[in-house]
């Protein structure tokens, strides 16, 4: 029986999850009680710090057994890490020699707060603090095959008259941490979205290699829920700035709380028929900035912004470069002789020689040299008209860069200008001027 029950033993925690798990445990077996009702609240806020966990129980004696008999302390099975109060008291070095026989190492000891309330009395409403608190160690297993165990705490709970008064509720409070687990995400989800976390929850869990040999030990001292209300809960501070992306299971609710301002609250009731099946509320969910709430809008804004705005921009910019770098980059070629680039009108020599003063009219002119012409005419002389010829020529001087690449050094720019005198519709005079510059690459043409 022993080996079956190490091979049980192993095959569950080869087989376990890392999840939460709340069980109580009577200091005797076969407690003749039961707990109800109870709430296990989970307490969330922007600052992602420890959760505050609130526990909320009464005993409940059934009907046909003595009260008398269920006048003992009980223990919760917590399975994560508890921060004690050090206001409340010492801690106890009974429960740290307790779980040290049991092969664990105790890694943090104290107590948390634990208190009563009176749901009908005159002083209804208000918790009333009980001396002493609840003491507890957080104690996890270094060594075996499996090496280091997540933490897990074991928490006293001195008896007290008033847990079977049905007037009464008590509560332990503590901070807890691994309850809550950050979701992997990506740089931009991060700063569009914020991050993710993940709470989760549960009763009757017992799986985890830190809790399930307390349990196996202890299994005949379980307290079993009674027909009372049991739920477990969990609070988030700051609801218009949270975002929940998925609860489980399905019949998890979410609404406003009914205490808590700007507070939503996830609930899920315990079936108490479902035994040991471990019941799990889990929450995904983020806080998010005032700018991440506008994402969903900001986006496709954009998208929309880049998509007209950029493609003009762009434009714009691919014009002035293609303007400014067109005739300065090229591909070298040998003897080849330099492209020329020439605006307005450059009369050859060939061209000039043929117009004769004295015999050439007018028309003549217009045909040899062109309609392009700038036209002169006095007010004094009426039959005398000035026709004017001008043009540029710029011609670029490359030089290798690397390979077959080329880039202009500097420009041969030549400024010509012809004027031709008519009188009376023939020509009388010629005269052709030549301006010549050079433009260094810094003063590229326009």
């Amino acid at each position: 029986m022993t080996a079956l029950a190490l091979v049980l033993l192993l095959a569950l925690l080869l087989g376990a999850p890392a999840a939460d798990a709340q069980i109580f445990i009577a200091s005797r077996p076969a407690p003749p009680f039961e707990i109800g009702p109870l709430f296990i609240r989970a307490n969330v806020t922007p600052t992602l710090g420890p959760i505050e966990v609130d526990v909320f129980w009464s005993v409940s004696v059934p009907p046909g057994r003595s009260l008398a008999d269920a006048q003992h302390d009980i223990s919760l099975l917590w399975p994560s890490a508890v921060l004690g109060d050090a206001k409340i008291g010492k801690a106890d070095a009974e429960l740290e020699k307790y779980v040290e026989a049991r092969g664990f190492d105790a890694v943090d000891s104290g107590r948390v707060l634990y208190a009563s309330r009176n749901l009908y009395g005159t002083r209804s409403g208000q918790w009333q603090a009980i001396a002493g608190g609840a003491p507890f160690v957080t104690y996890v297993r270094s060594s075996g095959a499996m090496g280091l165990t997540s933490p897990a705490s074991f928490i006293r709970i001195p008896w007290d008259p008033r847990m079977l008064n049905r007037a009464f509720l008590m509560k332990l409070t503590f901070k807890t941490k691994g309850l809550l687990k950050d979701k992997p995400g990506t740089w931009a989800e991060h700063t569009l979205w914020g991050p993710r976390h993940r709470l989760t929850l549960s009763f009757n869990e017992v799986r985890a290699r830190g809790v399930f040999p307390m349990y196996f030990e202890h299994r005949d001292r379980m307290i079993r829920l009674s027909e009372d209300p049991a739920q477990l809960l969990i609070d988030f501070a700051d609801s218009p700035h949270l975002k929940i992306d998925e609860m489980q299971p399905a019949g998890a609710r979410r609404q406003l709380s009914e205490t808590r301002d700007l507070t939503d609250t996830v609930s899920l009731y315990i079936d108490r028929g479902e035994g040991l099946t471990p019941q799990t509320l889990s929450v995904q969910f983020g806080y998010f900035t005032g700018l991440q709430s506008w994402a969903p809008v900001l986006i496709p804004l954009a998208f929309f912004l880049a998509g007209n705005l950029g493609g003009v921009l762009l434009r714009t910019i691919a014009e002035r470069v293609s303007k400014r770098w067109a005739g300065r980059l090229r591909f070298w070629r040998d003897r080849e002789e330099p492209v020329q680039r020439q605006t307005g009108v450059i009369l050859d020599r060939d061209t000039l020689t043929r117009i004769a003063p004295g015999t050439t009219t007018y028309q003549e002119v217009l045909q040899l040299c062109g309609h392009d012409v700038e036209e002169r005419v006095t007010l004094a002389e009426p039959d005398r008209k000035t026709l004017v010829y001008r043009g540029r020529r710029i011609i670029p001087h490359h030089r290798r860069l690397a390979g077959v690449l080329a880039a202009v050094t500097y420009w041969d720019v030549e400024d010509h200008e012809v004027e031709i005198i008519v009188e009376r519709d023939v020509v009388r005079d010629v005269q052709a001027h030549v301006r010549r510059s050079r433009l260094s690459g810094a003063e590229a043409p326009a």
